[in-house]
């Protein structure tokens, strides 16, 4: 025997023992369990951001810093801490969704107020709201008794699962393990991304409880680990973050043979997987009548959504849908490209982005190169098909796209929908971007709207990044997704609520930052928010935001609103 299938063989075994523990182990301790993960991940949260510096090439002070602290310790700290506020309802007899506002939502679902949920949600949040909506005919008493999940019984043991992690956002991997263990009752193989082998010693520290128990155990190594994993015996499931192609790979195997069992639907792979494979992610920009200002942040804005992380984001936006007949078109355009130009340098650090790129540019010879060393790419004129390389291919790279229907108002919107329905790959998220006089005017065609789209994630004046940074949001595909048809997976994650079976979270932020939004009537406090490109005290903020979230407190906001506002 290897010695890699000798590690991996123990790791099983004393994951099966820890089964039978974990499903022993009462939801009290569960929770003394997680407030010491919680606990671990603030007082190593200086490490695992100067690790992820180092992995991705980033000065330390550089502002882009803050991308670090904001999608790394900081949504695991306050998705531990909502997950143990779950428990804690559970265990007192109650429902996790108790304490949160459930109000209708179009086609007979029903909305969960997930953000803002406390004071502090609303002066540090404020201006942005999260709902988590159910699929059709679920009324508020319905969610209120199924919530919970696996915690409902927690005695029933879910065996040992594999997770996949992903190489790109660094909290993906410890999230996801985290809701195998509540979710699902199962104890966790976490299978790192090599990407991320460096922070195995911050993960094994941070932890430490869950492996000591035999709850966990983190490994490391190439594609032969993974499948090895996967294909263990006693192994139950599988979650992976990743490519469509790679879950192809692990469920039908590579090569021809791999594509005539997809064809045929006979998958190697025949116990359950979830998945997170992000796909193509357009945003819906609706005319209106713009200020120079809302001009140049609302770019700023579609910037952000293509450049956070480089592109290497699975909701990263890869196509802008605009109206060919708003006469600001050409205004924003030009901003758009000012946008890319300015937003700051950095690394390619994820393996095959200078070759996606340069594919890209080979498929559009119209291609713009901009940014500082011409290495953003900048694609105007895509056609809304399908057919389109941008539209179906998941660039995961600084490559943005532009492609433009005619009308205005809700005939542009309707049929923005149907396009991002009907022709873009995958159904992670989607975003819209619209004045508010606009939105007033859209009234009820922009409920109609949100309902159709059919995306795990819809973001109004808002990234759906930002839905992923909520805790009880659910994060995923839309749900309906088969194995030989994945698209952006199949189940959630996050979901800190324990919502059975949510179909879709909805994000709105506000249109401007303040103090614009004030004086122009919005009356939201939110400045740029720290996860802009073009956030100059983004690191700062981040870093703040995260030890708040750890031990949130009074005296602790007037530093974090000062430097927001300086971003």
């Amino acid at each position: 025997m290897t010695s890699t299938a000798t590690t991996i063989d123990a790791a099983i075994e004393a994951l099966a023992e820890g089964a039978v523990r974990w499903a022993a182990t009462p939801l009290t301790d569960r929770r003394l369990l997680l407030q010491q993960v919680h606990d671990l991940t603030e007082q190593h949260a200086q490490d695992w951001v100067d690790i992820a510096l180092g992995i991705k090439g980033l000065p330390k002070d550089s502002p882009l810093v803050g991308e670090e602290w904001v999608s790394g310790p900081y949504p695991v700290i306050t998705g531990t801490g909502a997950l143990i506020e779950s428990l804690a309802a559970l265990d007192a007899g109650r429902s996790p969704v108790d304490d949160f506002e459930i109000t209708s939502a179009p086609g007979n679902r029903s909305a969960v107020h997930v953000l803002p949920h406390g004071i502090f949600d609303r002066l540090l949040l404020n201006g942005f709201t999260a709902e988590v909506w159910t699929k059709p005919d679920v009324d508020a008493e319905t969610v209120r008794g199924r919530a919970g999940l696996g915690a409902r019984a927690p005695h029933r043991a879910g065996g040992v699962g594999v997770v996949l992690g992903a190489g790109n956002i660094f909290s993906i991997p410890p999230l996801d393990l985290l809701y195998q263990l509540i979710a699902d009752n199962r104890v966790v193989a976490l299978k790192l991304n090599p990407i991320t082998d460096p922070l195995l010693p911050v993960f094994e520290r941070i932890f430490a409880p869950l492996i000591d128990r035999g709850f966990l155990r983190i490994l490391t190594g190439g594609a032969d680990v993974g499948t090895a994993l996967v294909n263990h015996p006693d192994v139950a499931s599988v979650h992976m973050t990743g490519s469509s192609n790679t879950h192809d790979a692990i469920v039908f195997g590579r090569g021809a043979e791999g594509a005539q069992r997809k064809a045929a639907n006979t998958p190697l792979l025949t116990k359950p997987i979830t998945s997170e494979l992000g796909g193509v992610s357009p945003t819906i920009v609706i005319p209106g009548h713009w200020s120079e200002a809302d001009l140049k942040f609302q770019a700023e804005h579609l910037a952000t959504q293509r450049l956070h992380n480089n592109g290497y984001n699975c909701v990263a936006s890869q196509v802008a849908i605009v109206s060919a007949d708003w006469p600001q078109k050409q205004k924003f355009l030009a901003e758009l490209r000012a946008a890319f130009e300015r937003a700051p340098g950095r690394p390619a650090y994820y393996p095959g982005s200078e070759s996606r790129v340069a594919n890209a540019r080979k498929e559009y010879p119209q291609a713009q190169r901009v940014g500082p060393n011409n290495d953003r790419t900048l694609v105007l004129g895509i056609s809304p098909s399908k057919d389109e390389p941008a539209l179906r291919e998941e660039y995961f790279s600084p490559v943005f796209g532009v492609t433009e229907l005619p009308g205005t108002g809700s005939e542009f919107l309707r049929a923005a929908v149907e396009v991002s329905n009907e022709q873009f790959i995958g159904t992670l998220g989607v975003n819209i971007i619209a004045h508010p006089k606009t939105l007033r005017q859209l009234g009820a065609a922009l409920d109609e709207a949100i309902a159709d789209l059919r995306y795990g994630t819809v973001a109004i004046n808002a990234w759906t990044g930002v839905g992923y940074l909520t805790a009880r949001a659910s994060w995923g595909a839309f749900p309906g997704h088969t194995l030989d048809d994945v698209q952006s997976g199949i189940g959630v994650v996050h979901n800190a609520l324990l919502i059975e079976d949510p179909e879709r979270t909805v994000v709105r932020g506000p249109f401007r930052p303040a103090p614009r939004s004030i004086t122009r009537g919005e009356f939201t406090l939110a400045p740029k928010p720290p996860w802009f490109v073009t956030n100059k005290t983004a690191a700062t903020t981040g870093r703040l935001l995260a030890y708040f979230s750890a031990a949130p407190g009074w005296s602790k906001l007037p530093a974090i609103f000062a430097s927001a506002l300086r971003g």
